[in-house]
């Protein structure tokens, strides 16, 4: 899940490459994708090489394209979100299956990544993976004591009273505790649910603040020992603070994936192939890669990164770590409905 990139930096010219709206652009190959998740000489490159125009649209939360797409105004070709809301979508019947004969570079996709996409794709059918990373710990290592930090029980140690980060947001907070009482983080049993409540309620007191983008800076500042947080960010702080390290709990925690669609709404379908057989090259997902530094999930872009990143376990978890994950499910109105009244339940205590 795109949970930080750098909104503030967003590249307003981006919005309206190729003269979006215009309508001589009506060929136009008609992308949405996250802010700042794709590097802009990328686009202008597969203009250049293809003839082909793109109209690219941004947004902000899965949430948002979701109401992009149904209010039906523009007819999108392509789309990149994450791996709950293409689920969504694939069980509402929006999604194209896509014709990999025409993505023959998708054999760069390294079939593990292809695997876990069966949570949200079961079949492998309807999507690209583009970029992956999990949810964990980040912590200062001048203000911990690191063998406290393999387990979630170190969210709820009061000896860091006031200096523990969470997450604003109800399915990433909920995941600590459901992983600490072995439930799925995808479960909906209310018993689970209310015992994950009760556990929240009691680490309140303990609780610096609950952040989203702001998570990494108060980290970097030296303002709380640890954060949940997501491991783009946390890769990102760790540019910035030296004493700063990143775990994933030996309990497990949510693996997000974000990927690659064709709409039901799409136009340009072989155009859509072709640019995502594009973002498949090397060179170019080595750009992407420079540009937004989550983990690909392509082997030939991997294979030619330094040491140092292929070795940073914040960016790359390990197979067993991640096997220990889980990805995000969509919610059904009720559950959805559930969660959120605990969520305010929490917020209220």
């Amino acid at each position: 899940m795109k949970k930080f990139l750098f909104s503030f930096m967003l590249i307003a010219g981006l919005l309206t490459l190729s003269g979006c709206g215009q309508k001589e652009d009506e060929n136009a190959l008609v992308i949405l994708n996250y802010g700042k998740y794709i590097e802009p000489d990328v686009i202008q490159q597969f203009e250049k090489e293809t003839g082909i125009t793109i109209k690219y649209e941004e947004y902000e939360s899965p949430e948002e394209m979701y109401t992009k797409y149904k209010a039906g105004s523009i007819k999108y070709d392509l789309i990149c979100t994450s791996d709950y809301m293409i689920q969504k979508l694939i069980n509402e019947g929006e999604v194209l299956e896509m014709d990999y004969d025409n993505i023959p570079l998708y054999e760069n996709i390294d079939p593990t990544y292809v695997e876990f996409s069966k949570a949200f794709d079961p079949e492998t059918k309807y999507t690209l993976p583009y970029f992956f990373g999990t949810l964990g710990i980040l912590y200062n290592k001048t203000m911990v004591d690191e063998a406290d930090m393999d387990s979630w029980n170190v969210l709820w140690n009061p000896k860091y009273k006031g200096q523990i980060i969470m997450e604003n947001s109800v399915r990433d907070t909920f995941v600590p505790a459901l992983r600490l009482l072995d439930y799925s983080i995808n479960t909906t049993d209310e018993d689970g649910l209310n015992e994950a409540l009760s556990m929240l309620c009691d680490q309140k007191d303990l609780v610096y603040s609950y952040l989203v983008d702001s998570s990494a800076d108060e980290m970097i500042a030296g303002n709380a020992a640890m954060a949940l947080i997501y491991s783009g960010e946390a890769a990102y702080a760790q540019d910035y603070n030296d004493d700063l390290d990143y775990v994933v709990p030996k309990e497990g925690s949510n693996m997000w994936m974000d990927s690659w669609f064709i709409p039901k709404t799409c136009q340009h379908k072989d155009a859509a192939e072709q640019f995502l057989n594009y973002l498949c090259r090397e060179d170019i997902g080595m750009e992407n890669f420079d540009y937004v530094w989550y983990a690909t999930p392509n082997t030939a872009v991997y294979d030619e990164l330094d040491e140092e990143v292929q070795e940073s376990t914040t960016i790359f978890s390990d197979q067993e770590t991640l096997e220990n994950c889980e990805i995000f499910n969509s919610l059904d109105v009720p559950a959805t409905e559930t969660y959120d009244y605990l969520w305010k339940k929490l917020k209220s205590y």
